[in-house]
């Protein structure tokens, strides 16, 4: 009932009474004190006053189950939520409550990570209290050969949601896509995703979509700190992580509705393109083996990157192909 009570405050423009709030949730007026109590401990700020009730005036920078869901916008994701204050990774988390049965949309979310990971084994990882590191539960009834897309669906979703939060605050900078998996802003990198899967006999039992955004940091180690940024960075003061992870959620829901549809990028490719940092420039593509340079030209439907080389198209499929600028890491 935590949950509700706080969404009930931060729908709310000014004061809603103690009697409104029993007989909403049938309990009672002790009740609603000690949830309003606790809503206080955990660092919110509830003005009460005699006859005219209680008002939300100030809102910590939480990421908890009931912080994130009174931000929803949405009617699956994140509607089942797992908080954990520190843990090894939120995909494991994730993939260790899809083999208990988790329910669709569940969200798995931490406060720090000890062991994260993205693509191609690399690790992520920051401080606690100031980024996101969050995974998505999935259970899609599609041809796994099509899941890895799903990555390329978050990277718009994510793009999407950072984009609107800035110009909402009145900042004109660009959120963009290294394709196939990165956020960038100003040419570093603020967001990677990591899609894992679980399957049997050709068929997805869960896929684990792993997003990891620095919102609030404003330092880096050094041998990262010329590749690294934050929204912070580009705003000049912090976010509320939970409204990030809602405005993600809203917008991933929606493009994965999308994306169902035909299994394919074949609706978003020209909102994904539309945000690609390398199209066109000349980009390296580092496939084992062999490499060679051209000019990024976009994706097609089925996520790969298209690349210009001596008049020719080419489709570059993630896997292990590694993409970058020729004098940089775009």
């Amino acid at each position: 009932m935590k949950n509700q009570v706080l969404e009930l405050l931060r729908q709310e423009d000014g004061y809603i009474s103690g009697q409104e709030l029993c007989e909403r949730f049938q309990v009672s007026r002790t009740a609603v004190w000690k949830i309003v109590n606790q809503l206080k401990e955990e660092g919110y700020g509830i003005e009460a006053v005699k006859n005219r009730g209680y008002r939300l005036v100030s809102v910590p920078d939480l990421v908890t189950e009931a912080e994130i869901q009174s931000c929803l916008h949405t009617e699956v994701m994140g509607r089942n939520c797992v908080y954990f204050a520190e843990t090894d990774s939120t995909n494991i988390q994730i993939r260790r409550l899809a083999e208990e049965g988790a329910p669709n949309g569940t969200l798995a979310v931490a406060d720090y990570q000890t062991a994260g990971k993205g693509r191609r084994g690399r690790g992520w990882s920051s401080k606690a209290g100031e980024d996101i590191f969050m995974s998505l539960l999935l259970r899609p009834q599609m041809n796994p050969a099509n899941a890895s897309m799903l990555t390329l669906v978050m990277g718009l979703a994510g793009a999407r949601a950072c984009q609107e939060l800035l110009l909402e605050q009145g900042c004109q900078e660009q959120i963009q896509i290294k394709w196939p998996n990165d956020l960038v802003w100003r040419g570093r990198k603020i967001c990677g995703i990591l899609t894992e899967m679980g399957a049997e006999m050709e068929v997805i039992q869960y896929l684990a979509v792993g997003i990891g955004i620095n919102v609030n940091a404003r330092e880096f180690p050094r041998e990262i700190s010329d590749k690294a940024a934050s929204l912070c960075m580009a705003l000049g003061y912090p976010l509320r992580r939970a409204e990030v992870i809602a405005r993600v959620l809203y917008y991933f829901e929606r493009d994965y509705q999308v994306f169902l549809q035909t299994e394919d990028l074949s609706g978003l490719v020209e909102d994904y393109t539309e945000r690609l940092v390398n199209c066109g420039r000349q980009v390296q593509v580092m496939d084992p083996g062999k490499e060679y340079t051209g000019i990024a030209r976009g994706i097609n439907s089925r996520g790969e990157l298209l690349v210009e080389v001596d008049g020719e198209t080419r489709q570059v499929y993630a896997g292990e192909v590694s993409v970058r600028g020729i004098y940089g890491y775009i």
